[in-house]
């Protein structure tokens, strides 16, 4: 008798919901970001590269696009990383945690457009 409450009290208490990390959660969005980072500086620099011809500008392109992520990335991860277990998991933090969020993303989807079209901006004077 005692199993059968148990499983049907077990039933109708509702599942404990997952606590909030906002270290994990910056960690997956950097993840992401750098996917979605790299397939874009791929098809924008390689769309480059093959209108350029012999330029190098592309290639350069290429390399301060890769040289400018990684710091931004490790900085936002490194400010999400000092935090304690208990402030990883404060609901308060939201805000921040959105305004970086945003920032990552504009980065992340804009700076392959923004670099590439200043490279062809400057091969078109040279």
């Amino acid at each position: 008798m005692a199993k059968v409450w148990q499983r049907e009290h077990a039933a109708q208490v509702a599942p404990a919901a997952k606590p909030i990390d906002w270290r994990k959660r910056m960690s997956d969005n950097i993840a992401y970001a750098l996917l979605v980072y790299t397939g874009l500086q791929i098809f924008v620099t390689m769309g480059a590269l093959k209108a350029e011809g012999g330029s190098i500008l592309p290639y350069l392109a290429l390399v301060i696009l890769v040289g400018a992520i990684i710091p931004a990335c490790r900085r936002f991860e490194r400010r999400w990383n000092r935090l304690s277990p208990a402030q990883a998991a404060d609901p308060a933090l939201a805000r921040y945690f959105r305004r970086d969020q945003v920032l990552l993303w504009l980065l992340a989807i804009g700076l392959p457009f923004l670099i590439t079209g200043a490279f062809k901006l400057l091969a078109l004077f040279f």
